[in-house]
């Protein structure tokens, strides 16, 4: 989407980022290029306007429900081990078939490297 005028912050990094935009994810003076780039840009606010109000509603519809707090921890877990670029893996608790990602790696199943290891 672009409204095919130039800007300072292209539509597409406005989109790209626009979650971190509303989440409040982004630091001061990339919130301020956004919030320049929508003066300018009647598609991009209106995106903007769009995924705020899906935001709010889902808030509202689930906002109350309380996240499991193994679960909650599963996850922060696994965001630490993303951010620290150690191998994550796809399926905890199965080594059949799991996937294993590695920062900047090509996607290895564990049977890719069950063949690799019985072939060398």
């Amino acid at each position: 989407m672009s409204c095919g005028e130039p800007h300072e912050t292209d539509c597409s990094e406005v989109l790209d980022h626009l979650y971190e935009f509303l989440d409040h994810e982004m630091p001061d003076a990339d919130c301020t290029k956004f919030e320049v780039h929508f003066e300018e840009c009647s598609p991009c606010l209106e995106k903007y306007g769009l995924e705020q109000a899906v935001k709010k509603l889902v808030k509202r519809c689930c906002g109350q429900d309380d996240v499991p707090t193994d679960l909650r921890a599963k996850v922060m877990g696994r965001i630490e081990l993303i951010r620290s670029g150690q191998a994550v893996p796809e399926h905890e608790g199965s080594t059949h078939g799991a996937v294993v990602r590695e920062a900047g790696a090509r996607e290895v199943t564990t049977a890719d490297a069950r063949g690799a290891a019985a072939e060398g």
